[in-house]
């Protein structure tokens, strides 16, 4: 199966992995001046988000991500990963390494972490309204969590038209068990540079993850954003595409 993506420009592979409540659109805002600024800008839906289908057999975000490059013919690319999609982006370099140059983390997860309690109890707020069948709700609770203060009105409704979405096709389809448990990623493996962007609006988790990861990863600088929460493209759309585009000229110089 060949997940569901748009390729738009010519220039250096840069491939966009969305979070978790999102889908490829969160990247909307970033694409046009990316393309602007050179790049071959690839995007794309996990299973069950977006243009997606669910998974219909075990499988692996990680190898659909690697799979989708070796169709597009694309040796060497930068990835640029949010959330739930930045641990797919470690895991890549890390089975991979060969073929990821640069690495953007954005209040990324990390494989093989422990939930905190604060986590863990929005998980289950989630799931309890949901097996209520308040999908609503849970929409709700995902975009107050996870878009910080400086998240406009559009953003929001961004974040709950996506997370809908996703919602609405999970829970029709049937229960498909992912293969990322069982896949174990040795991060010492990655060596591309990485930049690891946290939110000081965002869980605890997150930003934790944020500050460890230049002692995981072989080269790494943690940057905090002082007005993000969890999901900073769409909170500041220019400011975060400015910062992502410096990042990714000076890291190929």
């Amino acid at each position: 199966m060949t997940i569901s993506c748009d390729v738009t420009g010519d220039g250096p592979a840069l491939v966009l992995l969305h979070s978790g409540v999102c889908d490829r659109r969160m990247w909307d805002a970033q694409r046009p001046d990316l393309v602007d600024a050179g790049f071959r800008v690839v995007r794309c839906d996990f299973r069950g988000f977006g243009q997606t289908p669910p998974a219909d057999r075990p499988y692996s975000n990680a190898d659909d991500v690697l799979t989708l490059l070796d169709s597009l013919g694309i040796e060497r690319a930068a990835l640029v990963g949010a959330s739930y999609g930045g641990q797919v982006a470690l895991e890549v370099a890390a089975l991979r390494p060969g073929l990821v140059e640069r690495l953007v983390l954005v209040c990324s997860a990390l494989p093989g972490h422990e939930p905190s309690d604060e986590l863990e109890a929005l998980d289950e707020r989630e799931n309890a309204l949901l097996d209520a069948g308040d999908v609503a709700g849970a929409v709700e609770l995902m975009v107050d969590t996870w878009l910080g203060p400086d998240a406009d009105q559009s953003a929001r409704a961004a974040v709950r038209e996506m997370q809908r979405l996703a919602f609405d096709v999970q829970l029709a389809a049937d229960d498909v068990d992912s293969l990322e448990a069982e896949v174990e990623v040795d991060l010492t493996e990655v060596r591309a540079p990485c930049l690891a962007l946290s939110g000081r609006h965002d869980l605890a988790d997150f930003r934790e993850i944020a500050a460890q990861l230049p002692a995981v990863l072989a080269d790494a600088r943690h940057v905090e954003l002082p007005w993000a929460g969890h999901l900073p493209s769409l909170e500041r759309p220019s400011e975060f595409t400015a910062l992502l585009v410096d990042w990714l000229r000076g890291a190929a110089r």
